[in-house]
């Protein structure tokens, strides 16, 4: 398939390698200059603006946050305004409910397809091409992607026809993790402070009852403080806790549990940790227990 791709972080720039292997035509574009040169050796092409990148039966974004992808899809010179008729805007971001219904009625109103496609998992499974995928959309949209969507995840789950349920299961998702992070950290801020050690501690729990890939993932970092560099920086685990929150508001959903993970984020920003991985909140207990800083950086 001939394919656009825009934003090359961490994960996009894993997620268009597999594309490029997978033997699709794929044509790049990020904001930010100098990240293109591996998927360029690879065969990829460079587009220099949007509308370069648009002339594509599906452009992917892959971005931070909701206005890098307002600025990329809605400003005049944006993917609605290039985007051929009839071809699909496959938006993997991690955005916000409301933005996600402007996409969709913007797309649609310019004759395109919206499909919202985000993704569960880290840069390792993101290279690995093993990401978990919510995708909402029209069926046949949702049909039509499946060949890319099959290159960068190991399972996609379709989740309905408005796209901006699969940006609602993302958000609630991300939620359950930070939720399993605070509780990882206050567990082993307690055994911890009563001696016990916290690795044996987390292979004991790892390999019984709590065998999910979060505390198999999270429970190590935080067992033993390495939270740089980051998989996925702390402040984008703070932007989507605000996102799933606004969407609570709007549905007169209480959570209080997200009201404090959030806190907890606030804390860990204001504290200087923008740098560190969102476990990183897991360490505030062991602070708060006075038994352990909350961060140390892996060796290389």
């Amino acid at each position: 398939m001939k394919i656009g791709f825009i934003g090359l972080g961490h994960m996009g720039s894993a997620m268009a390698k597999n594309l490029v292997l997978a033997g699709h035509d794929v044509t790049v574009f990020n904001r930010t200059p100098g990240r293109t040169g591996v998927l360029l050796q690879l065969g990829a092409h460079e587009a220099t603006d949007i509308a370069g990148v648009c002339r594509a039966e599906v452009v992917i974004t892959m971005l931070s946050d909701d206005a890098a992808v307002a600025q990329i899809a809605l400003s005049g010179e944006g993917l609605v305004a290039n985007l051929p008729n009839n071809a699909v805007h496959l938006s993997m971001s991690t955005i916000g409910v409301e933005l996600s219904r402007r996409l969709a009625q913007a797309h649609t109103q310019a004759g395109q397809r919206y499909v919202a496609a985000p993704v569960l998992g880290r840069p390792d499974m993101a290279a690995a091409g093993s990401l978990f995928i919510a995708a909402a959309g029209d069926p046949t949209s949702v049909d039509a992607c499946r060949p890319l969507l099959d290159a960068i995840g190991q399972k996609t789950v379709w989740i309905g026809s408005e796209p901006a349920a699969a940006n609602l299961v993302k958000l609630t998702g991300n939620f359950l993790q930070a939720a399993v992070i605070e509780a990882l950290g206050e567990a082993i801020a307690l055994i911890g402070k009563a001696g016990i050690d916290r690795r044996a501690y987390v292979e004991f729990l790892t390999t019984t009852v709590f065998t999910a890939p979060a505390y198999k993932i999270f429970g190590p970092l935080i067992a033993d403080g390495m939270f740089e560099p980051a998989g996925f920086a702390a402040p984008l685990g703070y932007k989507d806790i605000r996102l799933a929150l606004a969407a609570a508001d709007s549905l007169r959903v209480p959570m209080p549990l997200a009201n404090l993970v959030h806190d907890r984020f606030l804390r860990l920003l204001a504290q200087g940790g923008d740098r560190l991985d969102w476990a990183a909140i897991g360490g505030l207990a062991g602070e708060d227990a006075g038994t352990r800083q909350h961060a140390r950086i892996a060796p290389l």
